[in-house]
């Protein structure tokens, strides 16, 4: 269906923000934002949260799950050498 509306300034920057951030068009936002707010809490279908994860390449030679306890033991180390 078309039709013409007019928005608040606030809601055009909040539609094209989320244009933004998702890079869709203008009308996707929009039928999200009003499909969003006008169903139920409970009908609401919410995207599965999904982690980007990146290669670091070739093998890793430093042991990163030790960090922490290198890093306390290289501060030890400079509390020790310090008069």
């Amino acid at each position: 269906m078309r039709t013409t509306v007019t928005l608040d300034a606030d809601v055009r920057r909040l539609l094209e923000d989320a244009m933004r951030r998702r890079g869709i068009s203008f009308k996707q936002a929009l039928n999200d934002a009003v499909r969003a707010s006008l169903l139920p809490a409970g009908a609401r279908r919410e995207r599965p949260f999904v982690q980007q994860t990146y290669s670091l390449g070739a093998e890793q030679l430093f042991p990163w799950d030790k960090a922490l306890a290198t890093a306390d033991a290289i501060e030890d180390q400079e509390l020790l050498r310090k008069p």
